[in-house]
């Protein structure tokens, strides 16, 4: 910290990113609650002259709540590392691991965590033919929010017609049927387990518009299958590589009993919306939003 009375958070929102609009809402709530915990806040709508007005501000700590590419896959994390100003969340290598879908796969497997079949594809072999065994889902390999996804359920006569917005190497995996769950990991310590309840596909608009999804916190889950979600996403977290907060998204097949949970992928860079899972994972464990937003702060630093 510098010699200011008050320190000063830069909270980083917004950017270029598909997921601007959930970043500008996560960073308006993060400052809101860094005000009420102590701090001087300036908050930073991320664009081009990022690296000048941080160097301008020369800010005691920066609290990253930019959502999806650029912000959450290593690119702000390096320039923050080369300015040497204290940050949030996680650090360069483990952002870009856990960004790109197939590796941060790779990296579960390693660390002897469930995961479904995956692979990587062009778009052409996609809307070719059918790339694995319907159902599947295919999705951005580095994307969140669920951006771009498109499921291909049973029944399906052809292979889905992708948006002319998706990438040209996309990631296919097989469906995995069951509850939505959800983890966060604080430090060194899983939280509660959160179920998610929507009438379809949990996906960008049931994440972010109120009433979009039901959240069960904490879940009504067997001790089995909530202490395995808990061990899975601090597990996932470490292989990982990652610091701060992160939260871990599965799925789980009740039928299948403990072989039916899936580890789907961690989000390095969770939401900090008034509908977001961490700030009321956080708040069933004791820590309003204002202590969350500080903890967050205090475990800032370089070298992630």
């Amino acid at each position: 910290m510098s010699s200011r009375a008050t320190p000063l958070v830069a909270v980083l929102m917004g950017g270029p990113s598909a997921e601007r609009e959930v970043s500008l809402s996560s960073g308006r709530e993060c400052a809101v609650a860094l005000r009420k915990a102590g701090y001087d806040v300036l908050e930073i709508d991320a664009g081009a002259d990022l690296a000048q007005r941080l160097q301008a501000a020369a800010p005691d700590v920066v609290f990253n709540a930019l959502h999806g590419r650029w912000g959450e896959d290593g690119c702000v994390q390096g320039l923050l590392e080369w300015l040497r100003l204290p940050y949030t969340h996680s650090g360069v290598l483990s952002s870009a691991l856990a960004m790109d879908k197939i590796r941060a796969k790779a990296a579960y497997q390693a660390a002897g965590l469930p995961v479904v079949d995956s692979r990587l594809a062009s778009k052409a072999e996609v809307a070719a033919a059918h790339v694995l065994p319907v159902p599947y889902v295919v999705k951005p390999n580095n994307e969140g929010s669920s951006v771009g996804v498109y499921l291909v359920m049973e029944g399906a006569n052809a292979p889905p017609v992708l948006d002319d917005a998706m990438p040209e190497v996309v990631m296919v995996e097989a469906y995995v049927p069951g509850r939505e769950l959800t983890c966060t990991v604080l430090g060194d310590r899983a939280l509660c387990v959160t179920e998610i309840v929507t009438e379809g596909w949990y996906d960008y608009a049931a994440k972010y518009t109120a009433g979009g999804s039901h959240h069960i916190c904490p879940a009504d889950l067997p001790e089995n299958i909530t202490e395995a979600c808990r061990d899975y996403a601090l597990r996932a977290h470490l292989a990982l590589g990652c610091r701060g907060v992160s939260r871990t998204d599965f799925r789980w097949d009740a039928a299948r009993g403990l072989e039916g949970l899936i580890l789907l992928e961690t989000n390095t860079q969770p939401g900090m919306t008034p509908t977001s899972l961490v700030p009321e994972q956080a708040a069933a464990e004791g820590m309003d939003f204002a202590q969350l937003c500080r903890w967050i702060v205090e475990d800032a630093s370089c070298d992630r």
